[in-house]
């Protein structure tokens, strides 16, 4: 029997996830829910992008999403910019028995010692009220800086350090909320959004930090954050708008997990709107843009991740590669104890059932 699965939020990941969630043979789709009254009546065949009618059409409508109880709901709404109302909206899905995947509330990856525990516990109680499960993940923060350092380390005889990485172009991304609101692009030079004021990248990537913490048993002694903006030597358009000269045209900023003194566990991004723009930091393995994991330690290792897509760029590749995790993980979240669940705590998605000519 399919899996009854609703979809929350039709941006970047979720427009990707809803794609798969008509195709699979092994989903049912029973509801679409849209922020944008423009998409309101459009049926999930035609938001997916795929030549199909479904007969699901979007809704703005919340509660007829849950009413309409799905075994699972992929929740892929804007949690960066509106986390009260996205934690309201995933408790609201538990308490009424509805399981939860998704990459839209990132401090669900790996909460602990992140956010305040009475917020964890409001989460666990709806769960537990619901008698059902919340997995988040993505791909930076996510598999990139869980799943496969994971892998790797798991081969190695002495540890002393483990740095993830992405190292991208993001002039074809369209997301303007995430471009300009959230990463400061076309900013003043030393005008800090939300994310690189003092701790906020700590929580933000805290949960990558914590959880490659807690599966190698190490114990922190504080996380450290930093950022360094660059600005455009000229005007220049990227898919969002203008990018003025002298205003943020490229960011490289970090968290660290130190252990007395010294960094052990290392996120870093540097994300640039041109390729031209400070090539004395890291540069990518394939054009455009790509993920690595670094471990120094016996052995060390240096795996750099290229995803592609016959469909889009480097971008687009990364935010399906993010969609394809979530959704395949469906099964598996809701055959999973009730609670928060991490990837330290669920079984290895293999891509089972998706080999295709």
């Amino acid at each position: 029997m399919a899996i009854r699965v609703a979809l929350i939020g039709t941006g970047n990941c979720g427009g990707l996830a809803l794609r798969q969630l008509v195709t699979d043979a092994r989903f049912d789709l029973t509801g679409v829910w849209v922020s944008t009254d423009a998409k309101v009546g459009r049926d999930a065949g035609e938001l997916a992008g795929l030549d199909v009618v479904t007969g699901v059409t979007a809704t703005n409508d919340f509660d007829a999403i849950i009413a309409d109880a799905p075994d699972c709901a992929v929740y892929c709404a804007m949690g960066d910019t509106r986390l009260p109302d996205a934690m309201a909206d995933v408790r609201k899905l538990l308490a009424a028995g509805i399981n939860v995947v998704g990459s839209g509330l990132g401090v669900l990856q790996y909460p602990w010692q992140v956010i305040p525990d009475k917020y964890i516990q409001r989460v666990e109680d709806a769960a537990r009220e619901g008698n059902s499960t919340v997995f988040m993940t993505g791909v930076d923060p996510g598999f990139v800086t869980d799943l496969l350092p994971f892998a790797l380390a798991g081969t190695c005889q002495k540890i002393e350090q483990i740095r993830t990485m992405e190292i991208a172009d993001y002039a074809s991304y369209d997301g303007a909320t995430v471009m300009f609101d959230v990463m400061g692009f076309g900013n003043e030079i030393g005008d800090l959004p939300l994310l690189y004021q003092p701790g906020v990248l700590s929580v933000a990537w805290g949960t990558a930090i914590r959880q490659l913490a807690a599966g190698l048993d190490i114990e922190l002694d504080e996380i450290r954050d930093s950022v360094e903006q660059e600005p455009a030597p000229e005007d220049f358009d990227v898919a969002v708008g203008t990018i003025k000269k002298g205003t943020v045209a490229a960011v490289r900023f970090q968290i660290e997990g130190i252990v007395g003194g010294r960094p052990v566990i290392v996120v870093e991004h540097v994300t640039r709107l041109r390729g031209d723009l400070r090539p004395d930091w890291a540069q990518p393995a394939q054009p455009g843009g790509s993920y690595r994991v670094e471990i120094t330690g016996e052995p060390s290792y240096t795996m750099d991740i290229c995803p592609t897509s016959r469909n889009g760029d480097h971008n687009y590749a990364a935010i399906l590669a993010a969609a394809g995790r979530i959704v395949n993980a469906i099964p598996d979240v809701i055959a999973a104890p009730p609670g928060i669940r991490t990837t330290l705590d669920m079984p290895l998605v293999t891509g089972k059932g998706l080999y295709s000519t």
